[in-house]
């Protein structure tokens, strides 16, 4: 579905990025973990059209999306959960949700897919009417998934979904995760949490400072002593 070909992205001469490959399959789930500063966000804005590169390829559904403007890359269906959330604090859960819906005329669709966010978030449904800078870290984090669904992505690209939440709502946000892909949505995962990236994952790439040092299916990487030591600490080990 995504296949990045050679990308180097830099930033007023330093290099965020040197030349890297990586491959998102259809349907699949794919992780990016790396310490901070390795080019992991990066990756995620410059698929976006949020960066451009200095070279190299994007390639969604077969088409290079180098060079198109964010909002026509949106409408090819790909949608991102931003790292930090970046709700409209000022708004109710309700016009959050519609927001990520905006570029799409098709009402009787997004009316079923705005019930299907509520099924799989009935916390959201419950505060429907609420403002979103009254919610709680994690029901905020519910909505920033739940309001990049209202687009209908064929690729959900998630930047730190568990950045600032605590454990259990971390569970149950990786639970999501797994159901959203269950529907058939293919996820590009940007997450530090290497132990539950890993777990989660069909595949995983290592990055570090703009290079890819490794990858393999998610189950490789738990096993692997290296990424253990670097990444998952002492206190986790593969089962």
């Amino acid at each position: 579905m995504l296949k990045i070909n050679d990308l180097r992205v830099s930033y007023g001469g330093i290099k965020a990025l040197n030349g890297i490959s990586l491959e998102v399959p259809d349907g699949e789930i794919v992780t990016l973990i790396g310490a901070n500063g390795a080019g992991k966000s990066t990756t995620l804005r410059t698929i976006t059209g949020l960066v451009k590169p200095v070279s190299g390829e994007i390639n969604f559904l077969g088409n290079n999306i180098i060079g198109q403007p964010t909002n026509k890359i949106i409408d090819q269906g790909i949608a991102m959960v931003p790292e930090g959330r970046r709700i409209f604090s000022d708004m109710t859960v309700l016009e959050n949700l519609k927001i990520g819906a905006y570029l799409r005329k098709d009402q009787q669709q997004i009316k079923k897919d705005l019930e299907w966010v509520f099924s799989l978030f009935p916390r959201l449904e419950e505060r429907h009417w609420q403002l979103g800078g009254t919610l709680s870290g994690g029901e905020q984090q519910m909505l920033s998934v739940g309001r990049a669904l209202m687009n209908r992505p064929k690729l959900l690209l998630m930047d730190e979904p568990s950045l600032g939440l605590a454990p259990l709502i971390v569970q149950s946000i990786f639970s999501i995760i797994r159901e959203i892909n269950g529907f058939g949505v293919t996820i590009l995962l940007i997450e530090q949490n290497a132990n539950m990236a890993l777990s989660t994952a069909n595949y995983a790439y290592v990055l570090q400072t703009g290079n890819i040092i490794n990858e393999g299916t998610g189950a490789e990487l738990l096993q692997d002593e290296s990424i253990r030591a670097a990444y998952l600490g002492k206190k986790h080990r593969a089962t």
